[in-house]
Protein backbone atom coordinates (compact mmCIF):
# COMPACT_ATOMS: atom_id res chain seq x y z
CA UNK A 1 0.00 0.00 0.00
CA UNK A 2 1.13 3.60 -0.74
CA UNK A 3 0.20 6.63 1.07
CA UNK A 4 0.47 9.04 -1.37
CA UNK A 5 -1.16 6.87 -4.12
CA UNK A 6 -4.24 6.74 -1.74
CA UNK A 7 -4.50 10.16 -0.86
CA UNK A 8 -4.31 10.85 -4.76
CA UNK A 9 -7.24 8.37 -5.54
CA UNK A 10 -9.15 9.82 -2.44
CA UNK A 11 -9.43 13.12 -4.22
CA UNK A 12 -9.97 11.79 -7.75
CA UNK A 13 -12.74 9.68 -6.61
CA UNK A 14 -14.30 12.71 -5.67
CA UNK A 15 -13.46 14.76 -8.64
CA UNK A 16 -15.05 11.58 -10.72
CA UNK A 17 -18.80 12.20 -9.03
CA UNK A 18 -17.94 16.00 -8.80
CA UNK A 19 -18.31 15.70 -12.59
CA UNK A 20 -22.21 14.22 -12.55
CA UNK A 21 -23.35 17.14 -10.96
CA UNK A 22 -21.38 19.46 -13.68
CA UNK A 23 -22.43 17.12 -16.43
CA UNK A 24 -26.34 18.17 -15.12
CA UNK A 25 -25.54 21.88 -15.03
CA UNK A 26 -23.73 21.61 -18.78
CA UNK A 27 -27.19 19.81 -20.01
CA UNK A 28 -29.52 22.05 -17.74
CA UNK A 29 -28.25 25.07 -19.36
CA UNK A 30 -29.19 23.60 -22.58
CA UNK A 31 -32.64 22.42 -22.10
CA UNK A 32 -35.65 24.96 -22.00
CA UNK A 33 -36.87 26.41 -18.76
CA UNK A 34 -39.60 24.29 -18.16
CA UNK A 35 -37.06 21.14 -18.06
CA UNK A 36 -34.08 21.92 -16.32
CA UNK A 37 -35.53 20.38 -13.04
CA UNK A 38 -36.18 17.49 -15.37
CA UNK A 39 -32.51 17.18 -16.38
CA UNK A 40 -30.56 18.06 -12.98
CA UNK A 41 -33.03 15.24 -11.19
CA UNK A 42 -32.40 12.59 -13.88
CA UNK A 43 -28.49 13.75 -13.12
CA UNK A 44 -28.72 13.35 -9.87
CA UNK A 45 -30.97 9.70 -9.78
CA UNK A 46 -27.88 8.37 -11.41
CA UNK A 47 -26.11 8.89 -7.95
CA UNK A 48 -28.79 7.23 -6.12
CA UNK A 49 -29.45 4.15 -8.31
CA UNK A 50 -26.24 2.97 -9.85
CA UNK A 51 -24.06 3.67 -6.66
CA UNK A 52 -26.42 1.32 -4.81
CA UNK A 53 -26.96 -1.03 -8.02
CA UNK A 54 -23.26 -0.94 -8.26
CA UNK A 55 -22.36 -2.06 -4.46
CA UNK A 56 -24.94 -5.00 -4.81
CA UNK A 57 -24.43 -6.29 -8.09
CA UNK A 58 -22.10 -3.78 -10.43
CA UNK A 59 -18.66 -4.55 -9.15
CA UNK A 60 -19.17 -7.86 -9.26
CA UNK A 61 -20.07 -8.24 -12.72
CA UNK A 62 -17.39 -5.87 -14.07
CA UNK A 63 -14.41 -6.96 -11.79
CA UNK A 64 -15.41 -10.61 -10.75
CA UNK A 65 -12.90 -13.12 -12.02
CA UNK A 66 -10.67 -10.89 -13.09
CA UNK A 67 -8.63 -11.07 -15.86
CA UNK A 68 -10.61 -13.94 -17.56
CA UNK A 69 -11.21 -13.47 -21.10
CA UNK A 70 -14.68 -14.13 -20.42
CA UNK A 71 -17.90 -12.17 -21.71
CA UNK A 72 -18.74 -11.13 -17.93
CA UNK A 73 -17.24 -11.30 -14.06
CA UNK A 74 -19.05 -13.67 -11.94
CA UNK A 75 -20.74 -13.67 -8.49
CA UNK A 76 -17.32 -13.52 -5.83
CA UNK A 77 -17.88 -10.29 -4.87
CA UNK A 78 -21.77 -9.70 -4.83
CA UNK A 79 -22.78 -7.22 -2.77
CA UNK A 80 -18.86 -6.05 -1.59
CA UNK A 81 -18.83 -9.85 -0.45
CA UNK A 82 -14.74 -10.48 0.93
CA UNK A 83 -14.17 -7.52 -1.44
CA UNK A 84 -11.29 -6.17 0.77
CA UNK A 85 -9.78 -9.69 2.14
CA UNK A 86 -10.27 -11.55 -1.64
CA UNK A 87 -10.04 -8.84 -4.50
CA UNK A 88 -6.36 -8.80 -5.02
CA UNK A 89 -5.37 -8.06 -9.14
CA UNK A 90 -1.78 -8.82 -8.27
CA UNK A 91 -0.48 -10.18 -11.71
CA UNK A 92 0.65 -8.70 -14.61
CA UNK A 93 -1.78 -9.61 -17.87
CA UNK A 94 -0.75 -9.45 -21.09
CA UNK A 95 -2.44 -8.15 -24.06
CA UNK A 96 -2.57 -9.42 -27.28
CA UNK A 97 0.57 -7.64 -29.20
CA UNK A 98 2.63 -8.91 -26.18
CA UNK A 99 2.53 -5.91 -24.11
CA UNK A 100 2.49 -6.25 -20.21
CA UNK A 101 0.39 -3.92 -18.53
CA UNK A 102 0.79 -4.37 -14.29
CA UNK A 103 -2.25 -4.36 -12.66
CA UNK A 104 -0.76 -4.22 -9.18
CA UNK A 105 -2.98 -2.45 -6.97
CA UNK A 106 -0.95 0.00 -4.77
CA UNK A 107 -4.19 1.37 -2.32
CA UNK A 108 -7.06 -0.07 -0.88
CA UNK A 109 -9.51 -2.23 -2.90
CA UNK A 110 -12.84 -0.54 -1.47
CA UNK A 111 -11.35 2.35 -2.55
CA UNK A 112 -10.92 1.85 -6.59
CA UNK A 113 -14.46 -0.02 -6.10
CA UNK A 114 -15.29 3.68 -5.29
CA UNK A 115 -13.54 5.39 -7.81
CA UNK A 116 -15.20 2.66 -10.73
CA UNK A 117 -18.20 3.09 -8.93
CA UNK A 118 -18.34 6.75 -9.95
CA UNK A 119 -17.86 6.04 -13.64
CA UNK A 120 -20.62 3.51 -13.56
CA UNK A 121 -22.23 6.60 -12.11
CA UNK A 122 -21.51 9.05 -15.14
CA UNK A 123 -22.11 6.73 -17.88
CA UNK A 124 -25.82 6.16 -18.07
CA UNK A 125 -26.05 9.77 -16.64
CA UNK A 126 -24.50 11.10 -20.39
CA UNK A 127 -27.50 9.18 -22.08
CA UNK A 128 -30.41 12.02 -20.24
CA UNK A 129 -28.58 14.68 -22.83
CA UNK A 130 -30.11 12.73 -26.05
CA UNK A 131 -33.51 12.37 -24.49
CA UNK A 132 -33.80 15.63 -22.89
CA UNK A 133 -37.54 17.24 -22.81
CA UNK A 134 -39.19 14.11 -23.25
CA UNK A 135 -38.52 11.21 -21.26
CA UNK A 136 -40.93 10.12 -18.16
CA UNK A 137 -38.90 10.04 -14.93
CA UNK A 138 -39.97 6.46 -13.88
CA UNK A 139 -38.93 4.64 -17.36
CA UNK A 140 -35.61 6.94 -17.13
CA UNK A 141 -35.42 5.08 -13.26
CA UNK A 142 -36.20 1.51 -14.53
CA UNK A 143 -33.88 2.06 -18.10
CA UNK A 144 -30.08 3.18 -16.11
CA UNK A 145 -31.26 0.17 -13.50
CA UNK A 146 -31.24 -2.34 -15.95
CA UNK A 147 -28.61 -0.67 -18.41
CA UNK A 148 -25.69 -0.28 -15.68
CA UNK A 149 -26.53 -4.44 -15.26
CA UNK A 150 -27.07 -5.50 -18.80
CA UNK A 151 -25.03 -3.14 -20.86
CA UNK A 152 -22.32 -1.30 -18.92
CA UNK A 153 -21.16 -4.20 -16.64
CA UNK A 154 -20.15 -6.49 -19.23
CA UNK A 155 -18.90 -3.81 -21.41
CA UNK A 156 -16.27 -3.12 -18.39
CA UNK A 157 -14.88 -6.40 -17.44
CA UNK A 158 -14.48 -6.31 -21.10
CA UNK A 159 -11.53 -3.43 -20.88
CA UNK A 160 -11.46 -2.84 -17.36
CA UNK A 161 -12.27 -6.18 -16.24
CA UNK A 162 -9.30 -7.75 -18.10
CA UNK A 163 -11.54 -9.36 -20.56
CA UNK A 164 -11.82 -10.06 -24.22
CA UNK A 165 -11.02 -6.37 -25.71
CA UNK A 166 -8.33 -6.22 -23.14
CA UNK A 167 -6.84 -9.75 -23.97
CA UNK A 168 -7.51 -8.66 -27.78
CA UNK A 169 -5.21 -6.08 -27.62
CA UNK A 170 -7.12 -2.83 -27.97
CA UNK A 171 -6.10 -0.14 -25.34
CA UNK A 172 -8.57 2.32 -23.07
CA UNK A 173 -7.22 4.20 -20.60
CA UNK A 174 -10.05 6.08 -19.08
CA UNK A 175 -13.62 4.84 -21.06
CA UNK A 176 -13.79 5.76 -24.48
CA UNK A 177 -15.45 2.67 -25.19
CA UNK A 178 -16.48 2.03 -22.10
CA UNK A 179 -18.10 5.08 -21.24
CA UNK A 180 -18.18 7.23 -24.19
CA UNK A 181 -19.18 4.95 -27.27
CA UNK A 182 -21.37 2.83 -24.74
CA UNK A 183 -23.43 5.55 -23.50
CA UNK A 184 -23.52 7.61 -27.04
CA UNK A 185 -25.13 3.77 -28.92
CA UNK A 186 -27.25 3.85 -26.02
CA UNK A 187 -28.35 7.19 -26.70
CA UNK A 188 -28.47 6.66 -30.03
CA UNK A 189 -30.77 3.26 -29.50
CA UNK A 190 -32.80 5.07 -26.59
CA UNK A 191 -34.38 8.11 -29.35
CA UNK A 192 -35.11 6.04 -32.08
CA UNK A 193 -37.70 4.26 -29.33
CA UNK A 194 -38.60 7.33 -27.78
CA UNK A 195 -39.07 9.68 -30.79
CA UNK A 196 -38.72 13.41 -31.66
CA UNK A 197 -39.64 16.40 -29.14
CA UNK A 198 -42.55 17.57 -29.82
CA UNK A 199 -42.03 20.50 -32.79
CA UNK A 200 -38.44 19.48 -33.27
CA UNK A 201 -37.21 20.38 -35.98
CA UNK A 202 -39.69 23.04 -37.02
CA UNK A 203 -39.46 24.74 -33.56
CA UNK A 204 -36.83 26.90 -32.19
CA UNK A 205 -35.31 25.18 -29.07
CA UNK A 206 -33.41 27.31 -27.46
CA UNK A 207 -30.74 26.98 -24.59
CA UNK A 208 -32.64 28.96 -21.53
CA UNK A 209 -29.15 29.32 -19.54
CA UNK A 210 -25.94 29.49 -21.18
CA UNK A 211 -23.78 30.67 -18.46
CA UNK A 212 -24.94 27.55 -16.57
CA UNK A 213 -23.87 25.30 -19.12
CA UNK A 214 -20.38 26.56 -19.24
CA UNK A 215 -20.31 26.61 -15.89
CA UNK A 216 -21.30 22.79 -16.03
CA UNK A 217 -18.28 22.62 -18.86
CA UNK A 218 -15.60 24.10 -16.22
CA UNK A 219 -17.16 21.73 -13.17
CA UNK A 220 -16.35 18.94 -16.27
CA UNK A 221 -12.98 19.88 -17.10
CA UNK A 222 -11.91 20.02 -13.34
CA UNK A 223 -13.25 16.75 -12.59
CA UNK A 224 -11.65 15.20 -16.20
CA UNK A 225 -8.32 15.32 -14.43
CA UNK A 226 -9.61 12.45 -11.55
CA UNK A 227 -11.46 10.89 -14.16
CA UNK A 228 -8.22 10.12 -16.83
CA UNK A 229 -5.33 10.66 -14.26
CA UNK A 230 -7.15 8.83 -11.84
CA UNK A 231 -7.01 6.31 -14.18
CA UNK A 232 -2.99 5.62 -13.67
CA UNK A 233 -4.25 4.62 -9.90
CA UNK A 234 -1.39 5.68 -8.45
CA UNK A 235 0.42 9.14 -8.43
CA UNK A 236 3.17 8.52 -10.67
CA UNK A 237 4.16 9.93 -13.73
CA UNK A 238 1.75 8.21 -15.98
CA UNK A 239 -1.00 10.45 -14.00
CA UNK A 240 1.02 13.08 -14.84
CA UNK A 241 1.37 12.78 -18.34
CA UNK A 242 -2.36 11.93 -18.44
CA UNK A 243 -3.29 15.44 -17.10
CA UNK A 244 -1.14 16.96 -19.46
CA UNK A 245 -2.51 15.36 -22.09
CA UNK A 246 -6.56 16.32 -20.91
CA UNK A 247 -5.70 19.85 -20.68
CA UNK A 248 -3.78 20.45 -24.33
CA UNK A 249 -6.59 18.26 -25.60
CA UNK A 250 -10.25 19.99 -24.36
CA UNK A 251 -8.38 23.42 -25.07
CA UNK A 252 -7.09 22.04 -29.01
CA UNK A 253 -10.85 20.60 -29.54
CA UNK A 254 -12.39 23.70 -28.21
CA UNK A 255 -10.36 26.01 -30.95
CA UNK A 256 -10.98 23.73 -33.51
CA UNK A 257 -14.75 23.40 -32.69
CA UNK A 258 -14.55 27.34 -33.03
CA UNK A 259 -12.61 27.54 -36.30
CA UNK A 260 -15.23 25.45 -37.83
CA UNK A 261 -18.07 26.99 -36.64
CA UNK A 262 -16.69 30.37 -37.38
CA UNK A 263 -16.33 29.36 -41.04
CA UNK A 264 -19.53 27.56 -41.02
CA UNK A 265 -22.03 29.94 -39.50
CA UNK A 266 -20.00 32.95 -38.79
CA UNK A 267 -19.73 32.85 -35.16
CA UNK A 268 -17.70 31.77 -32.87
CA UNK A 269 -20.61 31.16 -30.07
CA UNK A 270 -20.33 30.38 -26.08
CA UNK A 271 -22.16 26.83 -26.75
CA UNK A 272 -19.39 25.98 -28.99
CA UNK A 273 -16.47 26.72 -27.26
CA UNK A 274 -18.13 24.54 -24.77
CA UNK A 275 -19.20 21.46 -26.85
CA UNK A 276 -15.92 21.96 -28.24
CA UNK A 277 -13.87 21.46 -24.88
CA UNK A 278 -16.11 18.39 -23.99
CA UNK A 279 -15.55 16.86 -27.76
CA UNK A 280 -12.04 17.09 -26.79
CA UNK A 281 -11.98 15.84 -23.12
CA UNK A 282 -14.22 13.02 -24.75
CA UNK A 283 -11.55 12.41 -27.50
CA UNK A 284 -8.49 11.81 -25.31
CA UNK A 285 -9.93 9.59 -22.73
CA UNK A 286 -9.07 6.53 -24.06
CA UNK A 287 -5.47 7.68 -25.04
CA UNK A 288 -4.48 10.02 -21.80
CA UNK A 289 -1.73 7.61 -20.62
CA UNK A 290 -0.79 5.67 -23.72
CA UNK A 291 0.51 9.20 -26.06
CA UNK A 292 2.92 12.48 -25.25
CA UNK A 293 4.03 15.42 -26.82
CA UNK A 294 1.99 17.18 -28.89
CA UNK A 295 -0.51 14.00 -30.25
CA UNK A 296 -3.02 15.21 -27.38
CA UNK A 297 -3.49 18.39 -29.33
CA UNK A 298 -3.60 16.99 -32.83
CA UNK A 299 -6.16 14.12 -31.26
CA UNK A 300 -8.39 17.18 -29.60
CA UNK A 301 -8.20 19.67 -32.57
CA UNK A 302 -9.38 16.69 -34.89
CA UNK A 303 -11.53 15.86 -32.33
CA UNK A 304 -13.23 19.26 -32.04
CA UNK A 305 -13.57 19.71 -35.85
CA UNK A 306 -15.17 16.19 -36.16
CA UNK A 307 -18.04 16.50 -33.63
CA UNK A 308 -18.62 20.16 -34.44
CA UNK A 309 -19.34 18.24 -38.36
CA UNK A 310 -20.99 15.21 -36.75
CA UNK A 311 -24.20 17.21 -34.56
CA UNK A 312 -25.60 18.29 -38.36
CA UNK A 313 -26.16 14.49 -38.81
CA UNK A 314 -29.42 14.55 -36.59
CA UNK A 315 -30.83 17.14 -39.10
CA UNK A 316 -29.52 15.30 -42.11
CA UNK A 317 -30.95 12.06 -40.39
CA UNK A 318 -33.98 12.53 -38.45
CA UNK A 319 -32.90 11.88 -35.19
CA UNK A 320 -33.99 14.47 -32.12
CA UNK A 321 -30.82 14.06 -30.21
CA UNK A 322 -31.65 16.95 -27.82
CA UNK A 323 -27.91 18.10 -26.71
CA UNK A 324 -25.99 15.93 -28.97
CA UNK A 325 -24.83 13.42 -27.11
CA UNK A 326 -24.87 10.95 -30.16
CA UNK A 327 -22.47 14.22 -31.76
CA UNK A 328 -19.89 14.71 -29.30
CA UNK A 329 -20.00 11.65 -26.69
CA UNK A 330 -19.98 8.58 -29.78
CA UNK A 331 -18.41 10.29 -32.19
CA UNK A 332 -15.76 11.72 -30.11
CA UNK A 333 -15.59 8.11 -28.05
CA UNK A 334 -14.75 6.91 -31.52
CA UNK A 335 -12.17 9.60 -32.81
CA UNK A 336 -10.05 8.81 -29.98
CA UNK A 337 -10.31 5.37 -29.45
CA UNK A 338 -9.35 5.12 -33.28
CA UNK A 339 -6.72 7.82 -33.37
CA UNK A 340 -5.00 5.71 -30.30
CA UNK A 341 -4.25 3.22 -33.05
CA UNK A 342 -2.25 5.82 -34.49
CA UNK A 343 -0.76 8.34 -31.79
CA UNK A 344 -0.15 5.49 -28.92
CA UNK A 345 3.44 5.79 -27.98
CA UNK A 346 5.01 3.58 -25.42
CA UNK A 347 7.65 5.52 -24.66
CA UNK A 348 5.35 8.43 -23.63
CA UNK A 349 4.70 6.70 -19.92
CA UNK A 350 5.83 3.07 -20.50
CA UNK A 351 2.70 1.63 -20.66
CA UNK A 352 0.76 0.26 -23.69
CA UNK A 353 1.75 -0.54 -27.43
CA UNK A 354 2.92 2.03 -30.05
CA UNK A 355 0.62 3.19 -32.78
CA UNK A 356 0.96 3.41 -36.76
CA UNK A 357 2.49 6.56 -36.15
CA UNK A 358 5.61 5.40 -33.92
CA UNK A 359 6.73 2.24 -35.75
CA UNK A 360 3.98 -0.23 -34.06
CA UNK A 361 2.63 -1.31 -37.45
CA UNK A 362 -1.54 -1.35 -38.31
CA UNK A 363 -2.03 -3.91 -35.13
CA UNK A 364 -2.85 -1.26 -32.64
CA UNK A 365 -5.20 0.31 -34.94
CA UNK A 366 -6.79 -2.90 -35.71
CA UNK A 367 -7.99 -4.23 -32.40
CA UNK A 368 -8.86 -0.26 -31.56
CA UNK A 369 -11.55 -1.01 -34.31
CA UNK A 370 -12.65 -4.50 -33.71
CA UNK A 371 -12.87 -3.08 -29.88
CA UNK A 372 -15.10 0.36 -30.68
CA UNK A 373 -17.54 -1.42 -33.18
CA UNK A 374 -18.08 -4.26 -30.94
CA UNK A 375 -18.74 -2.08 -27.82
CA UNK A 376 -21.19 -0.02 -30.09
CA UNK A 377 -23.01 -2.58 -31.33
CA UNK A 378 -23.36 -4.44 -28.22
CA UNK A 379 -24.50 -1.08 -26.71
CA UNK A 380 -27.00 -0.22 -29.15
CA UNK A 381 -29.08 -3.57 -29.72
CA UNK A 382 -29.28 -4.14 -26.14
CA UNK A 383 -30.29 -0.65 -25.13
CA UNK A 384 -32.91 -0.42 -28.03
CA UNK A 385 -34.07 -3.79 -26.54
CA UNK A 386 -34.33 -2.38 -23.09
CA UNK A 387 -35.98 0.35 -24.59
CA UNK A 388 -38.45 -1.34 -26.41
CA UNK A 389 -39.64 -3.45 -23.95
CA UNK A 390 -40.09 -0.55 -21.37
CA UNK A 391 -41.89 1.21 -23.76
CA UNK A 392 -44.39 -1.67 -24.57
CA UNK A 393 -44.99 -2.46 -21.33
CA UNK A 394 -44.90 1.23 -19.04
CA UNK A 395 -44.43 3.54 -22.11
CA UNK A 396 -41.23 5.62 -21.69
CA UNK A 397 -42.15 9.24 -23.02
CA UNK A 398 -43.79 11.69 -21.42
CA UNK A 399 -47.54 12.55 -22.54
CA UNK A 400 -47.98 15.45 -25.17
CA UNK A 401 -49.98 17.54 -22.62
CA UNK A 402 -47.00 16.81 -19.74
CA UNK A 403 -44.34 17.61 -22.53
CA UNK A 404 -46.04 21.02 -23.24
CA UNK A 405 -46.37 21.59 -19.92
CA UNK A 406 -42.96 20.31 -18.99
CA UNK A 407 -40.58 17.92 -17.37
CA UNK A 408 -40.83 20.18 -13.98
CA UNK A 409 -44.59 20.52 -13.56
CA UNK A 410 -45.14 17.13 -14.75
CA UNK A 411 -42.92 14.69 -13.43
CA UNK A 412 -41.90 16.75 -10.32
CA UNK A 413 -44.54 19.01 -9.39
CA UNK A 414 -41.70 21.70 -9.14
CA UNK A 415 -40.67 24.56 -11.40
CA UNK A 416 -37.06 26.08 -11.45
CA UNK A 417 -37.86 29.65 -11.69
CA UNK A 418 -40.71 31.49 -10.03
CA UNK A 419 -41.70 35.01 -11.51
CA UNK A 420 -43.41 37.62 -10.15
Amino acid sequence: MSSGDTAWMLVATALVLFMTPGLAFFYGGMVRSKNVLGMLMQNYMAMGIIAVLWAALGFTLAFGDFGNTGFIGNFDFIGLKDVVSTFTPDKTYVLGQGNEIPLELTIPVVLFCAYQMTFAVITPALITGATADRMKFSAYCLFIGLWSILVYAPVAHWVFGGGWLTKLGALDFAGGAVVHINAGAAALAVILVLGKRKGWPNEEMKPHNLPWTLLGTGILWFGWFGFNAGSALAANGQAAQALMNTFLAASAAMLGWLVVERIRSGHATTLGAASGAVAGLVAITPCAGFVGGMAPVAIGAIAGAVCFLAIGLKTRFGYDDSLDVVGVHLVGGLVGSLLLGLFADKSATGFGADGLFFGGGAGLLGDQTVASFATLTFSFVVSFVIAKVLDLVIGIRATSEDEETGLDLSQHAETAYSLI
